[in-house]
């Protein structure tokens, strides 16, 4: 039997093949069959992992409600001090150096990452504004979500803090970094579906010393990442908890 592993849509392009390299790594511990299904936007991967066609998924925090609480996945692995951030940046020929000079009417670029999303509609709320005063503008990407600053079709941009310290220093040099959140225990955790929960004991086995071995760490490198660390039961019901009430509020 073959499963099926996907990567939240948000994650950087640079890093494409080393998921690849992961999944083969995955396979050769595990000994079973493997699949990587990357996909370009939550929708589609939402309404596959709904249908269970997915068994694992390293998945962004908005998503982690829905895979544990209502479909079974379990969280067991999140990287190393790499907590999602958000980062609200202008152009760098802005006026504007601070949220709180930000007025009504101003156009938002974001892309269909929900927690980047929530989070940066959050820090706006020092300027009085939410989504009745601002025109949002939703694109397919991080780095089209720059080029709509510096191009001037949008005043403002949400980015995933990872996303925009891997933009180019020639596109970073042309923007501005408003605020930057420090929630710090908001992340992206890899979680196995109910059709792969039968792995776990050698997979989080073969996770947490992967940093040890030098093929794992090569892979890991690939992929942006120095090492996994165990998430437990009660972590992510607290981040969990955290996101649905900001979502809510």
């Amino acid at each position: 039997m073959a499963y099926n592993l996907t990567v939240s849509p948000d994650f950087a392009p640079d890093h494409i093949s080393g998921w690849y390299f992961f999944n083969t790594w995955l396979q050769r511990q595990l000994d079973v069959g493997v699949h990587l299904e990357l996909y370009d936007c939550f929708e589609k991967q939402r309404s596959d992992i709904r249908d269970n066609k997915i068994d694992m998924i390293y998945a962004n925090p908005y998503d982690a409600s829905m895979l544990v609480r209502e479909l079974g996945f379990k969280a067991i692995a999140r990287p190393q001090e790499r907590p999602d951030e958000t980062v609200i940046a202008v152009s760098a020929e802005s006026t504007i150096s601070s949220v709180e000079e930000l007025q009504a009417g101003i156009t938002v670029a974001t892309t269909d990452d929900p927690d980047v999303h929530t989070m940066g509609m959050i820090m706006l709320e020092p300027a009085d504004l939410d989504g009745s005063n601002v025109t949002t503008k939703e694109v397919d990407t991080y780095v089209i979500v720059a080029k709509n600053l510096l191009n001037g079709n949008a005043d403002v941009g949400f980015f995933l803090k990872d996303a925009y310290d891997e933009l180019s220093d020639l596109i970073k040099g042309q923007m501005k970094v408003l605020v930057s959140s420090q929630i710090s225990v908001v992340h992206h955790s890899l979680l196995v579906g109910p059709t792969m929960q039968e792995f776990i004991p050698r997979l989080e086995e073969r996770l947490f010393s992967m940093h040890e071995d030098e093929k794992g760490k090569g892979v890991l490198q690939s992929m942006n990442l120095e090492e996994w660390e165990p998430m437990t039961e009660e972590e992510t019901e607290f981040m969990i908890d955290l996101i649905d009430t900001l979502v809510i509020e």
